[in-house]
Formats: C-alpha cells, sequence, structure tokens
C-alpha cells in the first residue's frame, strides 16, 4: 500500500490568521457583536462553531456561522500565507510515491478555495472535522502519519493508529505536542523531509 500522508491545513500547511482575523472584524462590524478576533486567531483548530459561541447566543451561531463563511471567501483566502515547507513538505510524500491527504476542522469549500489558491494538489480533502472525527477520516483513507499543530490533531491521530507528527507553529510548543503523545515534533514543516526519510529508512 502506498504511503498516505495526511496534514492539518490551518497553522500547519497555511498561516491563515491574518485573513481570518479580518474575517472575524468585518462580522463583528456587520453584526454590532465584539469579537477579539486577536483571542480568537490564537486559538485556532476547534470547529468555527466552538469559537462563535464565546460571543454569539446559542440560537444565532449556526446564523453567524454561515454568514462568515461567506466573508470568508472575499477577506480570508487571499490573505494566507504559505507556511515555512508546507509545498516541500508535500512535495517529499509525492517524491517517494506517497498520497496526500488534508484533512481540516475547515469549512471543507473554503479549505478547497486556500489549497487552489497556492496551488497545492491533494488525493482526498475533507473539512468539518476535530480532534477523534479526523481520525474517522484518516482510517477510512489509510493514512500512516498525521501531521498536525493542534493538540487535536494528535488525537486526531492517535485514534486512527497512525503516526503523529507535530509541528510548533500553531498554538503549542514542542514540548506541549510532544507531551500530548506526538510521536515526532518539529520545528516546522521545512523539518519535514528530513524526518520522511529517517522514518521510511
Amino acid at each position: 500500500m502506498a504511503l498516505t500522508v495526511g496534514f492539518d491545513l490551518d497553522m500547519t500547511l497555511l498561516d491563515t490568521r491574518p485573513g481570518i482575523r479580518t474575517t472575524y472584524d468585518a462580522l463583528a462590524a456587520e453584526t454590532g457583536t465584539f469579537i477579539d478576533s486577536e483571542l480568537a486567531v490564537s486559538r485556532l483548530g476547534p470547529p468555527l462553531v466552538h469559537e462563535l459561541a464565546h460571543w454569539f447566543p446559542a440560537e444565532r451561531v449556526d446564523a453567524v456561522a454561515d454568514r462568515y463563511r461567506e466573508l470568508y471567501v472575499e477577506h480570508a483566502v487571499s490573505g494566507s500565507l504559505e507556511l515555512p515547507g508546507a509545498l516541500a513538505a508535500v512535495a517529499a510524500v509525492r517524491a517517494v510515491g506517497g498520497r496526500v491527504l488534508v484533512i481540516t476542522g475547515k469549512w471543507e469549500p473554503n479549505a478547497r478555495r486556500h489549497l487552489d489558491a497556492i496551488g497545492l494538489e491533494v488525493d482526498a480533502l475533507v473539512g468539518d472535522l476535530w480532534a477523534e472525527t479526523k481520525g474517522d477520516a484518516l482510517r477510512e483513507h489509510g493514512a500512516h502519519v498525521y501531521v498536525g499543530d493542534h493538540l487535536g490533531d494528535i488525537r486526531g491521530a492517535r485514534a486512527a493508529e497512525a503516526v503523529a507528527v507535530g509541528v510548533a507553529t500553531g498554538p503549542y510548543s514542542a514540548a506541549e505536542l510532544a507531551a500530548a503523545g506526538a510521536d515526532a515534533v518539529l520545528r516546522d514543516l521545512t523539518e519535514f523531509p528530513d524526518w520522511l526519510a529517517a522514518h521510511l529508512a
């Protein structure tokens, strides 16, 4: 079976914070509701509705989430940046004949827009998943490795019995990722090709 590697999106492959911050600011202005966008982007990972529940009453969250996703297309996709080594990490998987997945908590259509914007082709994209539910998709697609920046990503890899690779480009330090059970911890994805070569050796 071909090697299959899954990657998280936000703060693993892409720094989406600038665009997300702008989207939250636009949503706050439109709804007249205070949102601390700096705080919101400091805790990316869980699904959008989890964050919106901090700022809106429960009965409004679903409708506000729909509006956020509309604003996101305008404000966030072009404002996101490839994190160091992201495309090279994907290329390293391809170079050994591997398959590449992106399993993310982001709404899938917007995740697709991000991948298209940076020219990243993947074998499968699955959105709207978090923590252990990521494990379901990883298992379904036969992932051997899952790479992410969040403790929830480590839990997802564990749920799928995949090798959990943490990258310290998000809200957690290398020590915190290791303590959560990551099998390997990288400073960023520039270290991934060498890690992968050693892992396969």
